[in-house]
């Protein structure tokens, strides 16, 4: 169970249940405080990866930069994973991680455990720790300063090798890649504060929509429109399947911002297969910006990966398969982006619900039949109206590519009349011609998880400027994010996998919650029903008490949510 935050202090952080005590407190109008609470999925996740040997295997390989460990490795990997697990990046916060997650409940009395003051009878949280070296009590089972020194010494290079070679390799033994062998690799900036104390960062100038711009061939009214940023590159692989049931890191390279993606990605590609084997990899889905032509030859002549990638409007094989299209030696047929699985209607709804829903149905139908499409005030010239696909198979006329490419032309139609075109080069067979585009669709895919990561896992965040705890921090997530994305493949709730952390996590506990009470050093746990009964039945100087308490209650604890822990430093 989560503990609230004003209470995790040294010897008040465990509370001994007592229901009859807490309750006759609170009759009295009487408590400290309030909350409902479901079930921390954390513990779940950490018997999952300890079970199958996956926190074994990852701690045994690690690039540790220690001959000795006074802390196992295990309980180092486990620990920050548990940070990354709450979205925390500050070492600082460890200590209320420790208190408030899964991590303790999972791995039991060697991580800590709860003992009892002699005097006093309070019940605080007791770690022995794996050496002797403090003479102090320890409240958790190794130091911050541990882990930041860990990960700070840890070469950020050893680091990444580590994470592309042996971490993909635990997730292939376990079988988490899947057979159709689908990857998508992007490069994304990660940006930090313009300090040039940021370690092999690099400041570039950026427009509106943050993509990179060369100053000298602006105008004077778009370089006012742009600004300087200081950043790094991820370049990284992700491997999905077709139906977008799980989301895996297979590779990862952070460098400086200025640094060109494209052979660093071909790099990561040649190290994939080195380390996990042809065949693993078999389809690899990219931008424009990864356009080279020797490359994709050598990732299908050598290693059997196909290339689906989108050519630029100022290559010969555009403008060959455009001019056949223009001249009517086409056939494009009508593409429609494919829907979402419905899902089926609950058989067992109660009566009044399938009648609402029939009518909320016929009303849907009504309006879309009925609906009739404003075009005044807008512009035609952005508006597609129709979309199609052809395609032109072995394909030649990629001077610098050695192997044909199948190209699907697509062309959309626009309100005003005009047309545009954009093409995708695939060294895959195309059974069908929409078959090119709808595989390419998947390449959002890197983006929203991108996304995701910098949103809701604070993955820019960066507590350091040194490179190796930047790099770590950027390893750790992934990690992270990964083996939740295969702790949910495994209890069956792939349905979660594209979601954000935080609604996953909020899905993943219990509908029905706990209402905890908290008084002295002591707690009451009763369901929802029994507090409501309590409530109702408080005498009226008691409620008006409970009332006032509440109410400052909720005052002080929306301002210190705010600041929920302490300043970070690292």
């Amino acid at each position: 169970m989560r503990v609230p935050a004003e209470l995790m202090k040294p010897g008040a952080m465990l509370f001994e249940r007592n229901d009859a005590f807490v309750v006759e407190a609170f009759r009295r109008g009487d408590f400290d405080y309030l909350e409902g609470v479901g079930e921390v999925p954390e513990a779940d996740f950490f018997r999952a990866i300890a079970g199958n040997k996956m926190l074994e295997k990852i701690a045994a390989t690690y690039p540790t930069p220690l001959k000795k460990h006074d802390v196992p490795l295990w309980v180092y990997i486990s620990s920050d994973i548990s940070m990354r697990f709450h979205g925390e990046h500050h070492y600082a916060a460890f200590p209320y991680v420790v208190r408030t997650g899964g991590m303790l409940e999972a791995f039991g009395p060697e991580m800590g455990h709860k003992v009892t003051h002699p005097k006093t009878g309070d019940v605080t949280l007791v770690c022995a720790g794996f050496n002797d070296k403090n003479d102090y009590d320890r409240e958790t089972p190794c130091d911050q300063d541990y882990l930041r020194k860990m990960a700070r010494k840890t070469d950020a290079d050893d680091l990444q090798s580590w994470f592309n070679s042996d971490v993909v390799g635990i997730f292939k033994q376990h079988h988490a890649l899947d057979s159709e062998g689908i990857f998508i690799g992007d490069a994304s900036y990660l940006f930090v504060p313009d300090n040039d104390k940021y370690e092999n960062s690099s400041r570039l100038l950026f427009d509106e929509h943050n993509h990179p711009v060369d100053s000298k061939k602006l105008t004077p009214q778009q370089r006012a429109r742009c600004r300087w940023r200081r950043c790094y590159k991820m370049v990284s692989l992700i491997h999905t399947n077709r139906a977008g049931e799980f989301f895996l890191y297979g590779g990862v390279v952070v460098t400086a911002g200025k640094d060109h993606e494209s052979p660093i990605l071909y790099e990561l590609v040649e190290k994939f297969v080195a380390s996990h084997g042809k065949g693993v990899m078999k389809r690899l889905i990219l931008d424009r910006g990864f356009l080279d032509g020797s490359a994709i030859g050598r990732c299908k002549q050598e290693w059997g990966i196909d290339i689906l990638i989108p050519s630029k409007s100022n290559m010969d094989i555009y403008e060959d398969v455009v001019a056949l299209a223009d001249a009517g030696k086409l056939i494009f047929e009508p593409w429609v982006r494919p829907t979402s699985e419905v899902k089926p209607v609950p058989v067992c709804r109660p009566a009044n619900v399938r009648k609402r829903e029939e009518k909320r149905q016929r009303t849907l139908a009504k309006r879309k039949a009925e609906a009739k499409v404003e075009w005044a005030g807008l512009d035609l010239s952005k508006i597609v109206v129709r979309s199609e696909v052809a395609v032109v198979r072995e394909v030649k006329t990629f001077s610098t590519c050695p192997v044909p490419l199948n190209v699907t032309v697509n062309r959309e139609s626009y309100a005003d009349g005009h047309h545009e075109y954009w093409v995708l080069l695939d060294t895959a067979s195309v059974a069908h011609a929409g078959q090119s585009r709808h595989d390419y669709m998947l390449r959002t895919t890197i983006e929203e998880r991108h996304r995701q990561l910098k949103c809701f896992s604070d993955l820019e965040g960066f507590t350091s400027r040194a490179f190796s705890l930047v790099v770590h921090q950027v390893v750790f997530v992934l990690l992270t994010y990964s083996l939740v994305q295969w702790f949910l493949l495994r209890i069956g709730r792939k349905d979660l996998n594209p979601r954000t952390r935080t609604r996953t996590l909020e899905l993943l506990r219990p509908a029905i919650t706990v209402i905890v009470i908290y008084y002295k050093n002591y707690v009451a746990y009763l369901s929802p029903l029994q507090h409501q009964e309590l409530v109702l039945t408080l005498g009226e100087a008691a409620r008006k008490k409970i009332l006032a308490r509440t109410r400052r209650l909720r005052r002080s604890l929306a301002q210190q949510l705010q600041h929920p822990r302490p300043a970070p430093y690292s």
